[in-house]
């Protein structure tokens, strides 16, 4: 199995810098542009499947099988989702070490067993093809940890 994974464009809430989970935003203009481009670019690729998230701004149109899959969802950023990622602890949201429980917001190690138990799926009925994954910033982290080991350190953002 071969994996290409692409993020969704731009939204207001990116550019804005507001967190967003499951909240489903479209893309601004900036965000059609880099999807059309992202889209440009992979137009020679072989890609036997897409698998894709349900928010609406991570949507692609191919004449390639696309499947959505809720286990592509962003992490649930409950509590706060649409705050300013200044307005919380933003690194250690994304630590594994620390693994907080918070009331409303996905806790990592359960958003890792969700990406990760996706990714066993995939590699069990999609071994033999070249799949595009259309996702989130958030679910490149798991997916990177899936193939490359957690690093050990505090955050696993950047």
């Amino acid at each position: 199995m071969e994996i290409l994974l692409t993020r969704h464009g731009q939204t207001e809430w990116n550019f804005l810098q507001k967190v967003q989970g499951k909240a489903d935003i479209k893309l601004n203009e900036k965000g059609i542009k880099q999807a059309k481009d992202v889209k440009d670019k992979l137009k020679n690729e072989q890609i036997d499947l897409i698998l894709c998230s349900p928010l609406i701004r991570a949507n692609d149109s191919r004449n390639i099988p696309i499947l959505i899959d809720e286990k592509l969802s962003e992490r649930d950023f409950g509590e706060f989702e649409g705050m300013p990622t200044t307005d919380f602890d933003y690194e250690a949201f994304w630590s594994y070490k620390q693994n907080t429980q918070y009331n409303k917001a996905e806790n990592i190690k359960d958003f890792f067993q969700r990406v990760y138990g996706f990714l066993d799926d995939i590699y069990l009925k999609y071994k033999d093809k070249r799949i595009l994954l259309i996702a989130h910033g958030g679910i490149s982290i798991p997916v990177y940890c899936y193939f490359n080991g957690i690093p050990d350190k505090d955050t696993l953002l950047g």
